[in-house]
């Protein structure tokens, strides 16, 4: 199968990441368990744009501590002959150093695509899955007709209840839970 993996969130804690550059630039708190939509509307666009420019720089990239299980799951699959596709919604800026990272935590993919259209990149690439933690790229997924997968956030739990989701709390979940598509047990 052909599988798309989000970063992050998905591969990586990413929030506290974003909350403490919020915190430290303009003294703005956004505790991980309220963020329950995908707006952030405590910060203005700018704010937002500053902060996750931050959290994008190729040392704040390097410094990301994968979640645990995550590499050794993405691993497995590439080992048993799954196609991995990487996809983040960064500038495409941030290719080299994330093509570093994920190198350096010794993660196996095929290909690696920054963009800000991840679901249309899928569709070109012919993904069967995604797995990513953002409501909207969910949805899109599904209406493309691929499975969707996530780790379950406060931000997208509404789209976990209610759509045809794949979700988990850990990667060791999330994992057992995708084994039926990956052995073609459930329909793709």
């Amino acid at each position: 199968m052909r599988i798309a993996i989000d970063i992050d969130s998905t591969l990586h804690h990413y929030w506290d990441r974003l909350s403490e550059s919020a915190r430290r630039r303009f003294g703005i708190e956004l505790p991980y368990e309220e963020q329950f939509d995908w707006g952030i509307t405590r910060l203005k666009p700018a704010q937002l744009k500053i902060c996750i420019d931050d959290t994008h720089r190729d040392d704040a990239i390097m410094a990301g501590d994968p979640y645990p299980g995550a590499v050794e799951t993405v691993n497995a699959w590439h080992d048993a002959g799954h196609f991995v596709h990487v996809t983040s919604h960064r500038a495409e800026v941030c290719h080299p150093a994330t093509a570093h990272w994920l190198d350096h935590i010794g993660l196996q993919y095929d290909d690696l695509h920054c963009s800000y259209d991840k679901v249309g990149r899928c569709q070109e690439l012919s993904m069967d899955i995604l797995i990513d933690d953002s409501p909207v790229n969910i949805v899109h997924a599904l209406q493309a007709g691929m499975v969707a997968a996530t780790l379950r956030h406060p931000w997208n739990e509404e789209v976990c209840d209610t759509e045809d989701v794949i979700s988990a709390r850990d990667w060791a979940e999330l994992r057992s839970a995708l084994a039926p598509v990956l052995d073609g047990r459930r329909a793709a």
